[in-house]
């Protein structure tokens, strides 16, 4: 059996990668990646680059996106997959989600000038694409270049975290918000690296229960912040709920992620596959993708 080598979870520098789509299409194309969607923070404008850059290598691609949610006073990810990208009632929720993102990222620049770090938001902003989507990764890669910090990793223990320097908390889009402008404009909604969350037993399953009433189909199984235990437990979840699984890198930049493009293990073969709810009449990808049962 043919085993889908889908991609369905990275960055552009259209929110915090480092590489173009053109060249992340690359990328996943010299990895094996047959499927693929880039899956931006809050935004869609690198969608049509991405589109034309897999179009040109033979790659079969869908439209993603990446929301913010805060949930339990946790900022959770859902992932939409396979949506229009001109759905007006989409392109409103992400204009709104990411409006404040400029003001908090002033606030955070303020809270590390008041720890003898200035010239903070100046700094991020070099490593911007797109200045309305300024984030602590950003400010993270700052940090390292002026030699505040060794990694980005070292910079998230000491600074930008809850109770550290810079740490700005932000209200983003509610679960069921996120949820409906991804279906709604036809598309299937993934919880993303579920792992990566510090919420009790008793919130994780309000996560999973709440996205599920909401109408949400999926949860990221395999991704580049999972091990072998989250693997595991994520398999059981989407059994229970009745989910699709996704497999995505969550690849950022060739220098500080540390799963690239296409080089996750397969889905575990008891699971149904995202891209079954994603295959299409005519994508050269769905005969593949229907021999995954």
């Amino acid at each position: 059996m043919h085993l889908l080598n889908a991609d369905l979870h990275c960055h552009s520098r259209f929110s915090d990668g480092t590489l173009s789509p053109t060249a992340l299409a690359r990328r996943a194309h010299d990895n094996g990646v047959e499927l693929w969607a880039l899956t931006d923070h809050d935004e869609v404008s690198g969608l049509a680059e991405a589109a034309a850059a897999a179009s040109a290598l033979g790659m079969g691609f869908v439209n993603g996106v990446e929301i913010s949610v805060s949930f339990a006073k946790e900022t959770v990810h859902i992932v939409g997959l396979g949506f229009d990208a001109s759905n007006p009632a989409l392109l409103a929720g992400l204009a709104r989600t990411r409006g404040g993102r400029l003001a908090r990222a002033q606030a955070m620049a303020d809270g590390l000038a008041q720890v003898g770090l200035k010239g903070a938001f100046e700094g991020a902003l070099r490593y911007v694409g797109n200045p309305a989507l300024v984030s602590r990764t950003h400010f993270a890669r700052w940090l390292v270049e002026t030699g505040t910090c060794t990694d980005t990793g070292a910079v998230f223990r000491r600074f930008l975290t809850e109770g550290k320097p810079g740490f700005v908390p932000h209200e983003w889009a509610g679960l069921g918000e996120a949820v409906r402008w991804i279906t709604q404009a036809g598309g299937v909604a993934v919880i993303a690296h579920p792992g990566r969350y510090k919420l009790t037993v008793n919130e994780e399953y309000a996560l999973f229960s709440e996205f599920k009433a909401h109408g949400g189909q999926g949860v990221e199984v395999l991704t580049g912040s999972h091990g072998q235990a989250d693997t595991a437990k994520y398999t059981a979840m989407a059994q229970e709920f009745g989910l699709f699984a996704s497999r995505g890198s969550d690849f950022h930049s060739p220098e500080e992620s540390r799963t690239d493009l296409g080089t996750l293990p397969d889905l575990p073969g008891v699971l149904q596959p995202v891209w079954q709810a994603l295959a299409r009449p005519g994508n050269a990808w769905a005969a593949a993708a229907s021999l995954q049962v």
